[in-house]
C-alpha cells in the first residue's frame, strides 16, 4: 500500500496503541507514539524498584508494534518463563540496559527504535520518574497505576489525578503533537494508563494549541467498579476533563457482540459501552460509529487462566479503525 503524507500521534500505551499502531504504520511513516511513563505492574514493575529506571514495558510494546523486522519483533516480545529473569520481557530488559548504560532513557528508545527499524518514533511523555496518585471524593489516596487500574472506586465516581513528583512534558512529544494533522488518544484503561499520559503538565497546552484533529477512540467494555454503566460519551468527557481541552471526534463501536461473549464478560461484571445516539448527536464533537469489533479469531482460551484470556475476546479492529482515521483525515 502507497503510504500517504499524514502525520499521527497516538497517546495511550498497552494493548490499544499497539493495535492501532500496527495497522497506521501502513498509511504513513510520520507516525509517532506518545507513551504513558507511570506504569509500575509487572517486569515493569520490577525493573522500576530494582533498578530505579523508567518504566520500559508499554514503550516496548509501540516500538513492536511499528517494528517492520518480524525476528526482532518476536525477540523483543519474548519472555523467560524461568529462571531469574522469569516473567521479565526480553525487550524490557534491553530497554533497561540501554537506559543504565546511557543514562538517558530517550537515548535508549532511539536506539531500540533503530535495532526493531520502526515506522515512525516513539517517545515518553514524559521523562521524569512519577507515580500516579488517585484521589477519590471520600478522601481516600491510592498510589500506583497498578493499584490505580486494578481498584474498585464504588460510589466515588470521577476521581482527581496527579503525577509526583510533578513532570514536564517531554519536548519530544509537544513536537510531535504540534506537528500532527491527527492527534487520536487511543483506547485503553481511562484511570490506570490514559489519564497519566493526559494530566502531564504541559499537556493540556500543547493539546489547545495543535491545530490536529483531535480524536478518541472509546473503549469496547466496561472495567468493573470504575466504569460501570458509562456510556460512549461518559468515556470522552473523562478524556476531556484530564486534558482539559475539547475533542474533535469521538470513534464508537456500534456493533453486537455476540449473546455468548457478551454473558462471558458479564460473569466479570464487564459490559459492552452503551451509546445514546441523541446524546452523541447533540456533542461539541462528531460522534462516529462504526463496526470496530475485530472478527478475527482467537485461541480457546488458557486453563491455566480463562479469564485473562476471555477479556481478549472483544478486540478492536484495527484496521477498520485505521480506515475510519484516514476518512476523517481526508474530510
Amino acid at each position: 500500500m502507497d503510504r500517504i503524507g499524514v502525520k499521527i500521534a497516538v497517546i495511550g500505551g498497552g494493548t490499544g496503541s499497539f493495535t492501532l499502531l500496527t495497522q497506521l504504520k501502513h498509511y504513513t511513516s510520520h507516525i509517532t507514539a506518545l507513551v504513558n511513563m507511570a506504569d509500575d505492574g509487572g517486569s515493569t514493575g520490577v525493573l522500576r524498584d530494582e533498578l530505579g529506571v523508567l518504566p520500559p514495558g508499554d514503550v516496548r510494546q509501540c516500538l513492536v508494534a511499528l517494528s517492520q523486522s518480524e525476528r526482532v519483533r518476536d525477540l523483543f516480545n519474548y519472555r523467560f518463563d524461568s529462571g531469574t529473569f522469569e516473567g521479565h520481557a526480553f525487550g524490557n530488559l534491553f530497554l533497561t540496559a540501554l537506559e543504565k548504560m546511557t543514562g538517558n532513557f530517550a537515548d535508549a528508545v532511539e536506539t531500540a527504535a533503530d535495532v526493531l527499524n520502526i515506522t515512525g518514533e516513539v517517545h515518553p511523555v514524559t521523562l521524569d520518574k512519577v507515580t500516579l496518585v488517585m484521589k477519590q471524593s471520600n478522601g481516600v489516596i491510592t498510589e500506583g497505576e497498578f493499584n490505580i487500574g486494578h481498584a474498585d472506586f464504588g460510589l466515588n465516581r470521577h476521581p482527581d489525578m496527579e503525577l509526583v513528583p510533578e513532570a514536564a512534558l517531554n519536548p519530544a512529544s509537544h513536537k510531535a503533537i504540534m506537528e500532527a494533522d491527527l492527534l487520536v488518544i487511543a483506547p485503553g484503561n481511562l484511570y490506570g494508563s490514559l489519564a497519566p499520559a493526559l494530566i502531564v503538565p504541559g499537556m493540556r497546552e500543547v493539546l489547545n494549541a495543535t491545530n490536529a484533529k483531535k480524536i478518541y477512540v472509546c473503549n469496547l467494555v466496561t472495567k468493573p467498579g470504575q466504569t460501570d454503566n458509562f456510556g460512549v460519551s461518559d468515556f470522552a468527557r473523562e478524556i476531556e476533563r484530564f486534558g482539559n481541552f475539547k475533542l474533535d471526534y469521538v470513534l464508537y463501536n456500534n456493533d453486537t457482540p455476540s449473546h455468548e461473549l457478551l454473558e462471558r464478560y458479564a460473569k466479570e461484571n464487564e459490559h459492552r459501552v452503551s451509546f445514546d445516539a441523541s446524546a452523541l448527536a447533540a456533542a461539541h464533537y462528531e460522534a462516529v460509529g462504526g463496526d470496530f469489533i475485530s472478527k478475527e479469531p482467537v485461541l480457546a482460551p488458557s486453563s491455566a487462566d480463562p479469564i485473562a484470556h476471555t477479556r481478549t475476546l472483544i478486540r478492536h479492529d484495527g484496521a477498520e479503525i485505521a480506515k475510519a482515521l484516514m476518512r476523517i483525515y481526508f474530510a
